[in-house]
């Protein structure tokens, strides 16, 4: 049966190219509405042609094409009236339907779901660094060459963040370190394999990563100067219950090596034990037991080996969420135009790997 009544698609999209790639604009904004007021009061106008005695009148209805030409030249050279992606949502639709055709891709909802702005909330920021990542060693030829240029100015951004706030130097540089690799390989095959874009611009590319990592390596940390309390004035059992809240081993070490009292209790047995448990089934841990010269388990060199095998529980402080109801990827403190009855009921969140796994055809 055919869809009747008005078709919600049309009349389609307006794209705008900007310097992070194209990108949709509103048709109608505030600022757009005004100026088109302005022109429609210019299309009532008199045009003079020729001598005053054969002037003519032109009515609304002769102008309206002067006018719609006008309203054009103005959408485009004012760039201020441009609003991109005012929802910060993506439908993800992998077939096509008779409402919906085509698919979206990864770099789709790349560059639609605003990362730019997450890796300044310090909640969502390990959670981008690591989609990132995961983008870099399986997904880089899969997008686009607007989305390639999205994904390396929000790299640029989040290097230039860590140099001024000092914040997980340790998780850039794996970062980087999994995508000069990945360009290495990509840039010595190619013609072998899809690479997206001119070759040198691959290798300006490389070169920028290894300048980057040459600057976090210089990096110094810089003392804090604090005259109130500081860690080492906090209680010992105050400094334990610290520690046993990381859930990742290498944030343990380097905090035991801020004072001596914290290198103790990073070496605590106990402390390996539980995250051991944390991260890694019994089944798992039982079948790589490290003892230790005493006779007792080394948890954890068994935590750094089981590491290797057996990937660890991530946490994050905010993730983007999947509205199994809409089909809808967004985050959740923008929310989304969900239909539901109890749309909290349908809210899935969605960890760095499952957003990779949802664009996999």
């Amino acid at each position: 049966m055919p869809f009747l009544g008005q078709d919600w698609r049309s009349p389609g999209w307006r794209w705008v190219k900007t310097e992070d790639g194209w990108k949709r604009c509103e048709l109608f904004s505030p600022a757009l509405e005004d100026g088109n007021n302005q022109l429609n009061d210019i299309s009532h106008a008199v045009i003079i042609t020729g001598d005053e005695e054969d002037e003519e009148i032109y009515g609304t209805e002769d102008c309206e094409f002067a006018a719609k030409k006008r309203k054009k030249d103005h959408f485009r050279n004012n760039t201020d009236s441009q609003c991109f992606y005012r929802e910060k949502w993506i439908y993800v639709h992998k077939e096509s339907t008779r409402e919906r055709h085509g698919y979206c891709t990864l770099g789709e909802a790349f560059n639609r779901l605003d990362f730019s702005s997450a890796i300044q909330d310090i909640r969502r920021f390990n959670y981008v660094v690591k989609l990132l990542q995961l983008i870099a060693k399986s997904q880089l030829t899969s997008l686009s060459g607007a989305a390639q240029k999205n994904y390396f100015n929000i790299l640029d951004k989040i290097v230039r963040k860590v140099m001024e706030d000092q914040y997980n130097p340790r998780l850039i540089k794996d970062l980087l370190q999994d995508l000069s690799s990945t360009l290495r390989i990509l840039i010595r095959g190619v013609g072998k394999s899809v690479l997206v874009g001119n070759i040198n611009i691959w290798i300006c590319r490389l070169e920028t990563i290894l300048l980057w990592q040459q600057q976090l390596k210089n990096l110094q940390m810089n003392k804090q100067v604090n005259n109130g309390l500081t860690l080492s004035d906090l209680p010992v059992h105050m400094l334990n219950n610290i520690l046993y809240r990381f859930s990742d081993g290498w944030d343990i070490i380097t905090l035991g090596q801020v004072t001596p009292t914290l290198y103790m209790l990073s070496e605590d047995r106990q402390l390996w034990k539980k995250l051991c448990q944390y991260h890694f089934a019994e089944k798992q841990f039982c079948r790589h037991l490290i003892p230790s010269e005493k006779g007792h388990i080394d948890w954890k060199l068994m935590y750094f080996a089981l590491q290797k095998y057996y990937p660890i529980k991530e946490q994050y402080g905010d993730t983007l969420h999947f509205c199994r109801h809409c089909s809808i990827l967004f985050w959740k403190d923008t929310g989304h135009p969900c239909t539901a009855s109890d749309p909290n009921t349908c809210l899935m969140p969605v960890s760095p790997q499952h957003f990779i796994d949802l664009f996999k055809f």
